[in-house]
């Protein structure tokens, strides 16, 4: 029966790995460990875990602050010294190999590198490269994206804009453009490229 826990901690591992964010990659490999492998014995594994997860979340979603990734540190400490099985020290080990990363600061100023925290991103459609064609307009399921189809014989124009509260960054609209005029930024980089209104 053990073995067949310690294998699915490895599954984990790997499944982990399908991400590039390591925020990502540590809040998915917590998660899964208190779906599976977590028998929840002992304090500072159980609490720890649901407590890291809470923290994660708060980092991949933008509303993580300093003090969340202070907490997780102590999280991973407290894991490593009082957790009484190699399950909860191999977990609080996996986070502790991404924690001093940078990212995980680039998240509580908005930043995700990888672009795989959703709240930390916006897709905007680039307007020189934009023909106006209207391919991403036809895929958008949650119609995100306006603007008028351009008419060969009409002019005036304006490229097709996303609305990012409607947006649910679905990437289906950067795979039909033609012109790569869909472009993912992080939110912080989005900011900062609005127009300031005078």
């Amino acid at each position: 029966m053990t073995e067949q826990k310690e294998k699915k901690l490895e599954d984990i591992k790997k499944e982990a790995e399908q991400y590039k964010c390591p925020v990502q990659k540590s809040l998915y490999f917590i998660a899964e460990f208190l779906s599976g492998p977590m028998c929840g014995r002992c304090f500072p594994c159980s609490f720890g875990s649901y407590e890291a997860r809470i923290r994660l979340r708060n980092i991949t979603e933008g509303k993580g602050t300093e003090d969340d990734i202070n907490k997780l540190k102590r999280i991973v400490e407290n894991m490593l010294e009082n957790s009484m099985c190699k399950k909860g020290k191999d977990t609080a080990v996996y986070m502790s190999e991404s924690i001093e990363l940078d990212s995980y600061s680039e998240h509580i100023s908005d930043v995700c590198r990888d672009k795989e925290c959703l709240s930390l991103i916006e897709y905007i459609i680039i307007p020189e490269q934009c023909i106006i064609c209207g391919d991403c307009q036809d895929v958008c399921k949650d119609n995100a994206i306006i603007g008028e189809k351009k008419k060969s014989y009409l002019s005036g124009y304006m490229p097709f804009e996303i609305v990012q509260k409607r947006c649910t960054k679905c990437g289906e609209c950067i795979k039909v453009c033609p012109t790569n005029a869909i472009e993912i930024v992080s939110a912080k980089e989005a900011r900062e490229k609005e127009p300031v209104a005078i």
